[in-house]
């Protein structure tokens, strides 16, 4: 049970833009009744600007930019959503949305369906992985440098409501035409499977409403397929409920030991969060993958686990998000996501990267830690003696900047990674696998078959090479047989994804991985 002597309930994520989200990581709530205080001196400075500008202006834009940099001086994690965003913003953490039911990608300025969800409106009407969407209700989308918010606001709508899209199919010179009703969709956070014959592997992607009931029941089937030893990965999740992450930590933890607490300004959000009886799995062991794109909700669960000495963390630090932000409804729809505290791990660790005002810097401190070569060498980074603590059997970790790791995977900086980047973004590969998954008799394998037994061909090969040239991309690399092998598998693990979802793909991918090898290898240490 949560022990708090806070009054609401408070959210802990990152505020910045995470891929096609801006803090889409946020812990929805009621917000504050209307302030004691007024302040008229910026509703008079805009009613000036309003009746006596020279110049027409818009208003409620520049109000929406005055409280952002009002908000930039506060802390880098403080943040206003515009009302036209909030619903996106906190699309990934509902659990659900309502909409059409596909996963898409933007290649070449065009919307292309990666894959129709299962069960879902797009699925039923005939929508298929490969698909290019030209029309939406009429209107033209394609080469027009639509975004993803472009995308949200045409294809998602209130259930029962419906939208009718056109495609550019594979091998049809017309274009196909579907009226598709919207329906509420949901979504997945975790995804589970066994690595070997004990040893089980959970992902968990953010902490949304649904991830903690989504984690009980992975972890139950893995239990029942064997599962003696766990791998919980937390690498690239940006955080969300804090309620969902503090639960999930509880499942490993004994009755009582400490998971989190805050401390805020006075003692109103002030709270301390501990372990109850009821884990799911507390005796076995574990452990736990992070890095640079772990932050906030993930990092108090890696903390938590750590300075237990429940897990050994593994990877590299932490982004370094230790504040918590309560959300706040403004009377026009946007939200105003404050921070109140700062929460610490329970050894007194508090996370948060230093701050000094110019949002810029804090937004390059990653990149810094690339350049300062701290990715590449655990001994590059150096705490002060003040950021010492102990964990609860005394062994030595730091604050004052993210979890570091017990045990360090660097990034890969080789000219094969930098090449598999290059190709990532030309989304070759992705494309080549939604276009190519189709062929494979998916009757004939299992995801743990077609690892083991699928080859690529070389025809395909051949193809591929073909496709990446004409992108630009230098192949010359790939002449390589290892460098061959390495692409040829994540576009193994691509087409999986296709044939029978993301469980799958991270099973393929996952072989390969050295974060993965590396906690292989932890978990066959003795004691």
């Amino acid at each position: 049970m949560m022990k708090s002597t806070a009054a609401i309930p408070v959210i802990i994520a990152l505020s910045v833009s995470l891929g096609i989200l801006i803090g889409a990581t946020f812990f929805h709530a009621q917000g504050e009744n209307t302030p004691r205080k007024r302040y008229p001196k910026i509703e008079e400075v805009l009613s000036y600007i309003d009746l006596y500008y020279v110049d027409e202006v818009n208003i409620d834009e520049l109000t929406d930019y005055s409280i952002e940099k009002l908000l930039e001086k506060l802390d880098p994690h403080s943040a206003y959503i515009p009302a036209e965003e909030t619903e996106l913003v906190n699309a990934d953490l509902e659990g659900a949305f309502e909409g059409i039911g596909i996963e898409y990608m933007l290649l070449n300025d065009t919307i292309e369906v990666v894959t129709p969800l299962t069960g879902g409106p797009a699925e039923q009407v005939g929508l298929l992985a490969g698909d290019k969407i030209i029309r939406i209700n009429g209107e033209n989308v394609a080469g027009i440098g639509i975004d993803h918010l472009g995308v949200f606001k045409r294809l998602r709508g209130k259930k029962g409501t419906q939208v009718t899209v056109e495609v550019k199919r594979q091998g049809i010179d017309r274009l196909l035409s579907f009226t598709i009703i919207r329906d509420r969709i949901n979504t997945q956070s975790v995804y589970a499977f066994m690595l070997d014959k004990h040893t089980g592997y959970i992902k968990i992607s953010n902490f949304a409403a649904n991830t903690h009931h989504e984690f009980q029941e992975a972890l139950k089937e893995l239990k029942r397929k064997g599962m003696k030893q766990l791998i919980l990965d937390l690498r690239d999740n940006p955080g969300g409920y804090l309620d969902r992450a503090t639960d999930i930590a509880d499942e490993f933890l004994p009755n009582d030991y400490l998971i989190v607490y805050t401390d805020g300004r006075g003692t109103r959000f002030d709270s301390k969060i501990k372990a109850t009886n009821r884990g799911l799995f507390e005796k076995d062991k574990l452990v736990v993958l992070v890095n640079e794109g772990s932050a906030s909700a993930s990092e108090i669960v890696a903390g938590a686990l750590q300075d237990n000495d429940r897990a050994w963390v593994i990877g590299r630090r932490t982004f370094g998000k230790g504040l918590v932000q309560m959300p706040i409804d403004l009377k026009d729809g946007s939200e105003l996501r404050l921070t109140i505290s700062r929460y610490y791990t329970p050894s007194g660790r508090c996370i948060q990267k230093p701050y000094d005002g110019n949002k810029a810097h804090y937004e390059e401190e990653l990149w810094k830690r690339y350049e300062s070569g701290e990715l590449l060498r655990p001994d590059s980074v150096h705490f002060a003696d003040s950021l010492k603590f102990k964990t609860r059997k005394g062994r030595i970790v730091y604050g004052g900047g993210g979890i570091m790791p017990d045990f360090f995977v660097p990034v890969d900086t080789g000219a094969l990674a930098r090449l598999k980047s290059e190709v990532y973004a030309s989304g070759v590969l992705q494309e080549f696998a939604i276009r190519h998954a189709p062929q494979i008799n998916k009757k004939s394998y299992t995801a743990i078959s077609f690892q083991e037994q699928w080859q690529l061909p070389d025809s395909l090969w051949q193809s591929l090479l073909s496709s990446l040239s004409q992108k630009g991309i230098d192949t010359t690399l790939l002449n390589n047989n290892s460098a061959k092998a390495s692409l040829s598998h994540e576009l193994k693990a691509l087409i999986a994804r296709q044939l029978w979802g993301y469980e799958a793909f991270y099973y393929i991918l996952y072989q390969e991985d050295p974060f993965v090898k590396k906690a292989i290898e932890i978990l066959h240490m003795p004691e």
